[in-house]
């Protein structure tokens, strides 16, 4: 899953990003609210990790104005607050939990994975493509109903190319959505990883991944291996 984590405290945030990317999630990490406000509107996350206390907004302000504006992702509140009131005023805002600083990591992952399971409206936790199927809890793969045996890696690349299936993604996207922004454009790491999955997804007979010269690549249904662009 990509997660937004909007956190200024330094040791805090490493923590959780830790934390999550050993859950085989990818986080993106900014240390105010304006920047993370921003984030979420161009950005497509599975939920926000969000502290109350901010150094330029209140976690309250970033909380009411995208719940404002409609956006229904999941939202885990950060507060170094035991108030009850403060609590409650997150929740009324549109929090969907919380947690209280100091907190153990592993309490963390259960609830987002619990928030994850409720998800927003566009939350889905099995993918299918053809005799393809992805769990997103269990982070199984199914071919046949067989398991598929996928590093964790190839798992992540499989999963976004099954939200899109039959779509041109290019190399770029790869990188922003997969990898976290922090590869070089110019790497070949993306091809060598697709080329890697798509071995595996042909020698098990499953649908596979195209390349589209010039473009990127698409998870479709025929076998070929490559696809000319125009």
């Amino acid at each position: 899953m990509k997660l937004l984590l909007i956190e200024d405290d330094k040791l805090t945030a490493e923590f959780v990003k830790r934390g999550l990317n050993e859950d085989g999630h990818t986080v993106d990490h900014c240390i105010n609210g304006s920047e993370g406000a921003v984030l979420a509107r161009v950005n497509s996350y599975d939920a926000l990790i969000l502290d109350l206390n901010l150094p330029d907004t209140s976690g309250y302000e970033i909380l009411k104005r995208l719940r404002e504006e409609g956006w229904d992702t999941p939202i885990l509140m950060l507060t170094a607050s035991s108030r009850i009131e403060s609590v409650v005023e997150g929740l009324n805002l549109g929090a969907d939990d919380y947690l209280t600083k100091p907190f153990a990591l592993e309490e963390l992952k259960a609830r987002i994975r619990a928030l994850l399971r409720r998800g927003g409206a566009a939350r889905t936790e099995a993918i299918r493509f053809g005799s393809l199927a992805l769990n997103r809890l269990t982070h199984e793969v199914f071919l046949d109903n067989r398991p598929m045996r996928l590093t964790p890696k190839e798992y992540r690349l499989l999963e976004y190319f099954l939200l899109r299936p039959e779509q041109v993604i290019t190399r770029t996207e790869l990188l922003e959505k997969v990898w976290d922004m922090h590869f070089d454009p110019e790497s070949n790491v993306v091809d060598v990883h697709v080329t890697r999955l798509r071995t595996k997804l042909r020698a098990a007979g499953a649908p596979s991944i195209a390349t589209i010269r010039g473009f990127g690549y698409k998870l479709c249904m025929d076998q070929k291996n490559q696809i000319s662009g125009r």
